[in-house]
């Protein structure tokens, strides 16, 4: 009788919070302000506007809480909240458990919209996910995107 692959879950939130005082909404409006004022002077009316409505939205979503996401290691692939990412479309991974946010996990993926999936990782779990992807995925040094790294600092 075959045995069954492991599996492994847990819930994480989907990226940490970091509360926002109001100099960060000033900052905010300040920047977009400029920004729209200089598209203004450069007679791009509609870029202006693209300035104005994205502060607009990053107000919005800033105030957001950051929901659970259920995360799972299955015999198939990774399983992100209801979203499968089977073995076949993941190259390799990486464990960082020197993150300044905590623990995590980086999948490197072959899909071009989401090339790297940094996943939070609880520390208790670290030696069995390694384990179990170890047999499925080569380990590479994997690092998060400059992109990720400048929405974390600014607090997304």
């Amino acid at each position: 009788m075959a045995t069954q692959a492991p599996t492994i879950t847990w819930e994480a939130f989907e990226h940490p919070h970091v509360e926002k005082k109001s100099d960060w909404y000033w900052a905010l409006g300040i920047v977009a302000l400029v920004g729209a004022t200089i598209a203004v002077v450069f007679d791009n009316i509609l870029f202006a506007i693209v300035i104005v409505l994205s502060a607009v939205l990053m107000a919005v979503v800033s105030t957001r809480k950051p929901s659970i996401v259920p995360y799972a290691i299955t015999p198939r692939g990774m399983r992100v909240d209801d979203e499968l990412y089977p073995y076949a479309t993941l190259e390799s991974f990486c464990i960082d458990e020197e993150a300044p946010a905590g623990p995590q996990l980086i999948l490197k993926s072959t899909g071009m919209l989401r090339p790297l999936m940094v996943i939070p990782l609880p520390p208790e779990a670290i030696e069995e996910v390694d384990t179990i992807l170890a047999e499925r995925l080569p380990e590479e040094h994997l690092e998060e995107s400059l992109a990720h790294r400048l929405l974390e600092f600014l607090g997304f």
